[in-house]
């Protein structure tokens, strides 16, 4: 028993010893913002790249009006305090047809690109449109994936839908109720599954 006390003591003294890695607190933590908006969705891929060229990356989307510029796509990018330098690159895909986005999406993962975010918004041009925001990362390994889109205006069609898609393994990834141009008041999912 005595033992087993000793090597306690022992143990705890070793331990103390030791150089400890020591995180910052959480209030020393800096983040770098940048918002990006636009009623153009041409404009807002090459914005988007633009600020990833300067370090920044990807951090939410949301379409609506906003007081002063109209209906808007809005997007918030972050520059992470850990110093992560990986260089991202973005595609940013927008439609009036839900049924061809699941077509751009693929051809978009076929190069690497994954899944970040989705809205609709009206554009200036383009009327009321789904818009997906994809990235990669060249400098890292792809996992590819392929991409599930789903649109209905019933959500007992949907849920059904999403129950065939989980059973298929495709996960979801986002949301959004929207008017489109063709489909009138739709759910719009979007899933995706590792190959």
């Amino acid at each position: 028993m005595i033992w087993m006390v000793r090597l306690a003591v022992i143990a705890a003294t070793v331990s103390f010893l030791m150089p400890q890695s020591v995180a910052p607190p959480a209030a020393s933590l800096k983040y770098e913002y940048r918002l990006l908006a636009t009623n153009k969705t041409s404009t807002m891929e090459r914005e988007l790249n633009e600020a990833a060229s300067e370090g920044y990356r990807f951090a939410g989307v949301m379409g609506g009006e906003t007081a002063f510029g109209g209906s808007e796509a809005v997007v918030a990018m972050v520059k992470l305090p850990s110093g992560d330098t990986g260089r991202y690159e973005y595609r940013l895909l927008a439609t009036q047809k839900t049924s061809t986005m699941q077509k751009e999406m693929q051809r978009a993962a076929e190069t690497g690109f994954e899944y970040k975010g989705q809205s609709v918004f009206e554009t200036s041009f383009g009327g009321r449109e789904v818009v997906v925001i994809m990235e990669r990362d060249p400098s890292k390994r792809t996992q590819f994936h392929d991409y599930k889109l789903l649109a209905t205006s019933k959500t007992s069609t949907m849920e059904r839908e999403l129950e065939e898609a989980g059973a298929e393994g495709y996960e979801l990834m986002g949301i959004t109720v929207a008017e489109t141009s063709f489909g009138g008041q739709e759910l719009v999912v979007i899933a995706r599954r590792a190959r």
